[in-house]
């Protein structure tokens, strides 16, 4: 493998293949992210036969995760139209978001102490990552569900993100229970609204008047820079990227008064579309390359440890617990398929190696990570086989 050319071949094939994944997916209705998992686990047999290791995979799933993440939120909020009528459906989907988030999480955390033996401030830290809905697998996993289905679950799983990233930064910052604390918190997420605001209007500005054709990418290193930096700050800056990706597709909404003087509606508008398309294409590269070394790093043997499938199963007992609590007793909306999307997936993994090393723990066994995920993938692609809506992803899907 230290021949450049046989690193390109591989890299093409796993590309060509991911890309026919979101084409037979479509026709056995299994998400194409269930079949990059087992092609990554199936690479990790052929390595072993083959004599090869690959031993930096936890910095690189990190790296690729964040990446990820970023790209698939925007693409998420690049495709949402806010319109008066929608605004039920949002605010839906955030009291959702939230209150089957701190359900879930706190089950997890019982289960962790009650059967594993963490401490509980410990419990928390390892529940919040497995108790966040995994919008990097949900997003693109509902492209062809009705529409208010769709928007439902992208704007949950975004939220859900969201707001898991700021209770795990809460959690691990000190005496949780502390006035400090909770000022903190707010004073942290008023921070990063105004940093949204001002950044969305100077990334507009740069989107409007820069003359060159090559924009899009500077787009996303300003992004990415914004994002890395807010984030070494504790700042919930995943939040920032949904605000400009909602933002530059809703440009009318805000592009009004004296500001329409500045910026060009119609020119805006186009080049959303054009973004749209990149964001798709490389939240495609990105994720292909994700879940396929996930798949690539798990350890087959901690899955057959029986503890492991006892704890796991009782996670995701869990998860499907509380979803069905909420949709049909607090929400009162039709729970099918939405119950069984909730995966586990990019967000648990990059969260879970954000663990700080006072927290950290042997006592909990990484093949219960990698169930979760595993299992609650299989969950959605039941939910998904089981509706009558059709689900088909086209080439135009890309991810």
């Amino acid at each position: 493998m230290n021949n450049p050319y046989n690193i390109l071949v591989a890299i093409s094939i796993l590309i060509v293949l991911s890309y026919l994944f979101n084409l037979i997916s479509g026709k056995i209705r299994v998400p194409s992210v269930i079949l990059l998992l087992l092609t990554g686990i199936g690479l990790q047999f052929l390595a072993k036969e083959l004599g090869y290791s690959f031993s930096e995979t936890k910095l690189l799933l990190e790296l690729l995760g964040i990446i990820g993440l970023i790209f698939i939120v925007l693409e998420g909020a690049l495709d949402l139209k806010i319109t008066r009528q929608k605004l039920p459906l949002v605010g839906k989907s955030f009291i959702s978001a939230l209150l089957i988030l701190l359900a879930t999480s706190s089950l997890i955390a019982w289960i962790l102490a009650e059967f594993v033996g963490l401490p509980l401030r410990n419990a928390v830290v390892y529940a919040i990552p497995l108790g966040v809905i995994s919008s990097a697998i949900a997003i693109p996993s509902v492209h062809k569900l009705s529409e208010e289905k769709k928007e439902f679950i992208i704007y949950e799983s975004t939220f859900s993100d969201i707001i898991g990233i700021m209770l795990f930064n809460y959690i691990i910052i000190g005496n949780i229970a502390s006035g400090s604390s909770v000022a903190s918190f707010f004073i942290n997420l008023f921070i990063i609204l105004v940093i949204s605001a001002i950044s969305t209007g100077l990334l507009l500005f740069l989107l409007d008047y820069t003359r060159t054709h090559i924009k899009f990418y500077l787009i996303f290193a300003i992004l990415i820079l914004i994002y890395s930096i807010s984030k070494m700050f504790h700042l919930p800056s995943l939040l920032f990227i949904l605000i400009f990706g909602l933002m530059l597709n809703n440009a009318d909404l805000f592009v009004k008064g004296w500001l329409a003087n500045y910026l060009h509606l119609v020119k805006l508008q186009s080049m959303t579309k054009e973004l749209n398309l990149i964001t798709a294409e490389t939240a495609f590269i990105v994720r292909t390359f994700f879940f396929i070394l996930f798949g690539y790093s798990i350890n087959l043997i901690l899955l057959m440890d029986w503890n492991v499938i006892l704890i796991g199963s009782l996670i995701t007992a869990a998860i499907l617990f509380t979803r069905f609590i909420f949709l049909r007793f607090i929400s009162k909306s039709n729970i099918f398929p939405e119950i069984f999307i909730a995966p586990r997936g990019l967000i648990t993994i990059v969260l879970f190696y954000s663990i700080p090393p006072q927290f950290q723990t042997e006592i909990f066994n990484q093949g219960i990570l990698f169930f979760v995920i595993i299992a609650s993938s299989i969950m959605m692609m039941i939910g998904i086989m089981a509706t009558k809506t059709k689900y088909d992803e086209k080439l135009d899907d890309l991810i």
